[in-house]
């Protein structure tokens, strides 16, 4: 991954999304260079600023974002003193990136976005999505959810 690549906020939010009012460590610089592919970062593993960046967005510690990602504390602190995901954690990242993006999308408002993912519901078993979603399979059914809300079929 070349420094210069957008995090990946940037490839799963709506066009409308405006950066200019993103929460604090989001790296907002123009890349002059073509972007790596997805695919290529997260088997390299993605950087740390991914994982703070999403930390950013999703408003919670960083401890309670590890365990999302199926991490403990000591592994989440060697992972911030090397600065970089193995490839499978960076997939996991790019889960909740991707829900993120998602639940955006559809509220519109990432405070919205934020508080439904962060919310216990019905649809997810009483869970909060993102819990629900600490599984690959939980994750397609928080999109499915939101796919069902988006089109007013809840």
């Amino acid at each position: 991954m070349k420094y210069s690549d957008k995090p990946l906020t940037h490839f799963f939010f709506p066009n409308d999304w405006n950066q200019e009012q993103a929460p604090g460590n989001i790296v907002t610089e123009t890349a002059t260079e073509p972007q790596t592919p997805v695919v290529e970062r997260i088997r390299e593993g993605l950087y740390f600023r991914e994982f703070a960046t999403l930390r950013n967005l999703l408003d919670i510690p960083e401890e309670t974002l590890g365990l999302y990602l199926g991490m403990s504390n000591a592994t989440l602190h060697r992972r911030k003193k090397s600065r970089r995901f193995s490839q499978a954690e960076s997939e996991r990242l790019v889960r909740f990136t991707r829900l993120f993006g998602i639940a955006y999308g559809v509220f519109g408002d990432e405070t919205a976005a934020r508080e439904w993912l962060k919310t216990e519901n019905p649809g997810t078993a009483g869970e909060s999505p993102l819990s629900y979603a600490d599984t690959e399979f939980g994750a397609r059914e928080v999109e499915n959810l939101l796919g069902r809300i988006d089109h007013g079929v809840f």
